[in-house]
């Protein structure tokens, strides 16, 4: 019982470092984004102070502590979490059709969505820590920018060595970040009292009802104190939901409120703290430590993110939404910490740009709440659609999660829409450009497969004729492996072989890769042979892979020596043959024209499909073929 203890602790600590690390860093921005940095945009009083900390607070715990905890975290697909889980989920269930790809094309529009909070993140945290100097001293203020330029650059710069050797001290820093943003808001408390009020729902309510323009348009910003509440569904895979919830409960949450609570008590003790509430909520001698130690966690928060990118961007490659990338494993033990050099760089272009441009945190959190709510609005309607056709709940059970998250999450949408203008076209645009590549490319390889499909013919068929093929096929000693984009049809490669060569090895194994709609899937699933019917030494191996597996075609090889003797040869010694397409536009109005060139580009530069098998590189022949489109 004491090991069961101690491993729930153990993983509920470093859920600290990964899944909290985005909302956890909230309150750095979130109020003073709320009144502006000199009380700009919502007076300091008592009447708008309580009621807004009270909003914040009731909107942490309805979305994150009862919708996210509660309801939406018990929707996994073999543990694991996100938005991608619940597509998959859509994907495998037995909803009608059209009404399924409406589904999971909403479910794609709130991963482009993701990618626009994705480039926000790194950049807002950073830059609202940093700002953490002009506290201290006014004379640091020119160094806010450059600073916060290095840090970023140095983040970016160590994602290709892993987050490994980093994540083993996340846990422990987050906890102490916890503790201390709990103490700087309870310090403020006890000279503040009153400020108490604003844990009673009722306070929020009635500054709703007696002020409901203000409280309207503040929702936008009220938003930011809940970025990072997909992250705890996101990451359930790596530490399961009862550590997260743990640790949310019993640290986290209670360190969010007494920190809100503290920064509500200094606003109205001193109306000149809005320039920075979080950093004067300590004493002058701790300033500069807390900055740093601001930092330190806003890394860490960074980190998180940027890594929730590999790793969503690896599950919509191997979904096929995107086309093939390189992809390293930066751990030998954990299949998911994975680095992609591309992603890496087009975030780190993308975010230094957003800092520049921006400039301020305070000018940032208009661009940030749009992205957020729509994300956490798809959730809750993708949750519901389970919730009723897997699940088979009530039509009364559906009309109250509508009625308590779907209504709030509009509101919360609806109020951010306000700040299109001001930033909120920055998540906007970002979300439009991964959306267009997702569709350019799933459309594009719908055409492509048809066409390819064409050209292979079926498997079956192949093999019967081969008895029949003048000048005579000469069967030349060693295995052959040939990649199948099509399971029962014959691998461009081979057809090659055939005309071109006229030869065929003595051992030919037609390899077909599948990626289910689940998060992994078993050793004894993965791997499934058919010797075809034949005695021409021509079998299939079908390899079944989940969005989270790892992609590695020599080693399935080895693990499937004991499925037949046909396969008991030196998996070293192994020829692979892959079939390669470079795609020629047509006239067809089978696609636009300048979507054809995109996908044609997107094409052009994907990842070889050896590389992305994991295929020796000196035993590999790609044989490449043209496609109209």
């Amino acid at each position: 019982m004491n090991k069961v203890k101690s491993g729930i602790l153990g993983l509920s600590l470093g859920a600290l470092g990964v899944v909290f690390g985005d909302i956890g860093t909230s309150p750095l921005y979130a109020v003073q984004a709320i009144f502006g940095s000199k009380g700009q945009h919502l007076t300091i009083n008592e009447t708008n102070v309580y009621g807004i900390i009270s909003l914040v607070i009731w909107s942490i715990t309805i979305v994150v502590t009862i919708k996210f905890l509660a309801f939406i975290m018990r929707a996994d697909n073999q543990g694991e979490g996100g938005i991608i889980a619940l597509v998959g989920l859509i994907k495998g269930s037995k909803l009608v059709s059209k009404y399924k790809w409406f589904f999971i094309t909403l479910g794609l529009v709130g991963v482009a969505f993701f990618f626009g909070e994705i480039v926000i993140t790194p950049a807002i945290s950073v830059l609202s820590a940093v700002e953490g100097l002009k506290v201290v001293t006014a004379s640091f203020d020119s160094l806010i920018l450059p600073v916060t330029l290095a840090v970023l650059t140095f983040l970016f710069a160590i994602q290709r060595y892993g987050s490994a050797w980093l994540g083993r001290l996340f846990g422990p820093i987050m906890l102490v970040w916890f503790v201390t943003i709990g103490i700087g808001g309870l310090s403020q408390i006890f000279q503040h009292p009153n400020i108490l009020i604003s844990l009673s729902p009722f306070k929020a309510i009635d500054f709703v009802i007696t002020q409901p323009l203000i409280a309207f348009a503040s929702l936008a910003a009220v938003m930011l104190a809940i970025t990072g509440a997909e992250a705890l569904y996101a990451d359930m895979g790596h530490f399961g939901r009862s550590p997260i919830a743990r640790a949310w409960l019993f640290l986290v949450f209670p360190a969010l409120i007494l920190c809100y609570m503290g920064q509500g008590a200094l606003l109205l003790q001193n109306t000149d703290s809005t320039v920075s509430p979080f950093f004067l909520l300590f004493p002058e001698i701790l300033q500069i430590p807390i900055v740093l130690l601001a930092t330190v966690a806003t890394l860490i928060a960074s980190q998180a993110v940027i890594s929730g990118a590999f790793s969503l961007t690896r599950q919509a490659v191997h979904l096929n939404f995107l086309p093939k990338m390189l992809i390293h494993h930066t751990s030998e033990n954990k299949s998911g910490q994975v680095y992609i050099p591309f992603v890496n760089i087009v975030l780190f272009m993308s975010v230094i740009s957003v800092v520049v441009f921006f400039g301020s945190s305070e000018r940032l959190a208009n661009a940030y709440g749009l992205a957020v709510s729509i994300t956490l609005l798809i959730d809750t309607v993708l949750f519901i659609v389970i919730a009723r056709t897997l699940w088979r709940k009530s039509i009364a059970y559906v009309a109250t999660l509508v009625a308590c998250f779907i209504i709030i999450d509009i509101l919360f949408v609806v109020s951010s829409l306000a700040k299109l203008k001001s930033g909120g076209w920055l998540p906007l645009m970002v979300a439009c450009v991964v959306l267009l590549l997702i569709s350019t490319w799933v459309k594009g390889q719908s055409i492509v497969s048809r066409e390819r499909k064409a050209k292979e013919g079926r498997l079956q068929t192949f093999i019967d004729n081969i008895a029949h093929i003048k000048p005579a096929i000469t069967r030349v000693p060693g295995t052959a492996v040939y990649i199948s984009h099509h399971d029962g049809f014959t691998p461009m490669a081979l057809h090659a072989t055939v005309e071109k060569l006229h030869e065929l090895h003595e051992k030919i194994v037609i390899i077909y890769v599948t990626i289910a709609e689940i998060a992994h899937v078993s050793e004894e699933e993965q791997i499934v042979f058919d010797n075809l019917g034949s005695d021409d030494g021509i079998s299939c191996l079908r390899l079944s892979y989940g969005y989270h597996d790892s992609l590695n075609i020599p080693n399935a090889l080895k693990s499937a020596r004991h499925l037949s003797p046909e396969l008991d040869f030196d998996v070293d010694d192994v020829s692979y043959f892959v079939s390669m397409i470079k795609i020629t536009p047509t006239r067809r109005h089978n696609l636009s024209s300048w979507r054809k060139s995109l996908y044609g580009l997107m094409n052009n530069n994907a990842l070889s499909s050896s590389d992305y098998y994991k295929l020796p590189t000196e035993r590999t022949i790609e044989i490449r073929s043209l496609l109209s489109l």
